[in-house]
């Protein structure tokens, strides 16, 4: 059972003034939902003392908790407005939905991980806006679509035709991370015009590889 401390208060800040609004992120709506979100229930027990250090946290499976200022400025890239649906691939507990839900969005949370999902009742209770759905990452979440804004929780390498098939034409945004030859890659932008998708990248950043969409038959960067 997880066990609150007296730190994670003080760390949550710590995390928003020292981390997250130094490095562009000026939304209110983020930064007032990172400093109530417990971000240490969206890890494992045994990571909660790692949920507001400025790197990603590991959830187990190869999986992680996204660097809190990564995830911060994906989801203002995103700029969700009220009312907008939103789909969230490789959601894992929910941390990145419940930021566009508290920018008003209604988010389908999906995930195929449910050692990692199982994190979500916990740590979503009392959060409005979210559905929680399981399934496989590449083939999105049809039964939602169209979409406002797809957030792709993680790195990866090519964006499934599905998912491009499930972003409302025009007016969708797409965000994700796409790998570099190093340890850095890129967080881009892909905004639907109707016709096709025009990326463009936004800010580099470090983010794990979500192994699902690594290689699947898709819309390539």
């Amino acid at each position: 059972m997880h066990r609150p401390s007296q730190d994670f208060t003080s760390a949550r800040q710590w995390m928003v003034d020292g981390q997250v609004r130094p490095n562009k992120v000026y939304d209110p709506r983020i930064i007032a939902a990172m400093r109530s979100l417990p971000r240490e229930l969206f890890v494992p027990d045994a990571q909660a003392s790692l949920a507001y250090a400025d790197a990603p946290v590991p959830l187990g499976g190869g999986r992680a908790l996204l660097e809190p200022m990564v995830i911060a400025r994906m989801v203002q890239t995103a700029a969700a407005r009220s009312g907008e649906r939103a789909l969230v691939v490789g959601a894992g507990a929910g941390y990145g939905a419940a930021l566009l839900a508290a920018c008003g969005a209604q988010v389908t949370a999906l995930d195929d991980d449910a050692a990692v999902q199982a994190l979500a009742p916990r740590a979503l209770a009392g959060i409005g806006g979210v559905s929680i759905v399981t399934g496989p990452l590449a083939a999105g979440w049809k039964a939602g679509a169209p979409y406002d804004v797809i957030l792709i929780e993680g790195a990866a390498n090519e964006v499934p035709e599905a998912l491009v098939a499930q972003l409302r034409a025009p007016g969708g945004r797409l965000v994700a991370v796409r790998p570099g030859a190093g340890p850095l890659g890129t967080a881009v932008l892909a905004e639907h015009s109707g016709g096709a998708l025009s990326f463009q990248p936004v800010f580099d950043c470090a983010a794990p590889l979500l192994a699902a969409l690594a290689r699947e038959p898709a819309f390539v960067f």
